[in-house]
């Protein structure tokens, strides 16, 4: 009953910007005690991880590969998680999905996508060299 909606993928050049958003709804998910994350998977590659924030938006993860150039934040009001991408590359291409933890009031941002309970269908991203 937990329903996780990524939009914001687009076809981008390099170097260029993007916001991603996940917005999160159901009767019995209460979005401001769980953290959440941001993974991708890339054609023919397994699903990694992006990026995590906790519940209350004071610890974040980030991959090697996007930190410095990605920003995971959340408003918690709106529901909505989001990722603001930077200087992107095309090795970056991929689907994109937001997912939320399984437990509640985490005070680390976890990376492993097995503590990770409700996911979206995922938004494409591509950038063209």
């Amino acid at each position: 009953q937990v329903q996780l909606v990524e939009s914001g993928g687009a076809l981008v050049q390099a170097g260029d910007s993007l916001r991603l958003s996940c917005a999160a709804s159901g009767h019995t998910f209460i979005f401001p005690i769980y953290s959440m994350a941001w993974f991708r998977q890339a054609p023919g590659k397994e699903r990694e991880s992006v990026a995590a924030i906790t519940w209350n938006g004071r610890n974040t993860y980030y991959a090697d590969s996007v930190k410095g150039r990605f920003t995971i934040s959340r408003d918690n009001p709106k529901n909505t998680v989001y990722l603001q991408m930077s200087s992107l590359k095309p090795e970056d291409t991929a689907v994109y999905y937001c997912a939320a933890d399984r437990s509640s009031f985490r005070s680390v941002p976890v990376a492993d996508s097995n503590e990770y309970n409700y996911w979206g269908q995922g938004t494409q991203v591509t950038v063209s060299s």
